[in-house]
C-alpha cells in the first residue's frame, strides 16, 4: 500500500524527541509528527502525552522527494470549538491587560541660571550638553540595532 497525502493510518510511536515523535507506519516507513501537530492543546513535554510503543492514528501531511514523511495526530481528531477555553486560556483571560510604556524621547536637562557666566563657562556647558545628547542618541540607536555599534580605529 503506497502512502498518499491525506491518508489516515495507524502507526506505532518509535521515538520521542523534544521537537516531535517518530512513528513507524504499516508499510515499514517512518514519519515525524512535529510537536505542534500532536494536540490542539499546548504540548510542552511530549512524554506527558505519548509514550514509546503506543499505537496512534496519524494523517499524512506531506511526503518530500527525499522520502521524509510529515504526519499529524491532531488532524485525525475533531477540532475544539472556538468558544471553548482551555485551562491556559482561562488563566490568560484573568490576567490584567499589559500597559504599554510610552516611547522614550530625549529631553534636555534643566538649564541652570546663566547669571554672570564667562564665555569659557558657556562653552564648557555647551560641550557637556552636546556630549550627553550624542551619548543618549548612540544608546538609543544601539538598542534599535540590537547592540551593534561602530567603532572607529
Amino acid at each position: 500500500m503506497a502512502l498518499q497525502v491525506g491518508d489516515i493510518v495507524e502507526g506505532k510511536v518509535t521515538g520521542i524527541k523534544p521537537f516531535g515523535t517518530f512513528v513507524s507506519l504499516p508499510d515499514g516507513k517512518t514519519g515525524l509528527v512535529h510537536i505542534s501537530e500532536i494536540s490542539y492543546e499546548f504540548v510542552q513535554d511530549i512524554s506527558a502525552v505519548l509514550e514509546d510503543g503506543q499505537t496512534v492514528s496519524v494523517k499524512v501531511l506531506s511526503i518530500a522527494p527525499d522520502g521524509k514523511i510529515a504526519l499529524s495526530i491532531k488532524r485525525t481528531q475533531p477540532a475544539p470549538e472556538r468558544g471553548a477555553k482551555s485551562a491556559g486560556g482561562a488563566a490568560r483571560a484573568q490576567r490584567p491587560p499589559r500597559k504599554e510604556a510610552p516611547p522614550r524621547v530625549w529631553q534636555p536637562k534643566p538649564v541652570q541660571p546663566r547669571g554672570e557666566m564667562s564665555f569659557e563657562d558657556m562653552m564648557a556647558r555647551y560641550k557637556t550638553q552636546s556630549e550627553e545628547k550624542i551619548a543618549d542618541l548612540r544608546r538609543v540607536t544601539e538598542n534599535h540595532r540590537g547592540g551593534y555599534s561602530r567603532r572607529r580605529g
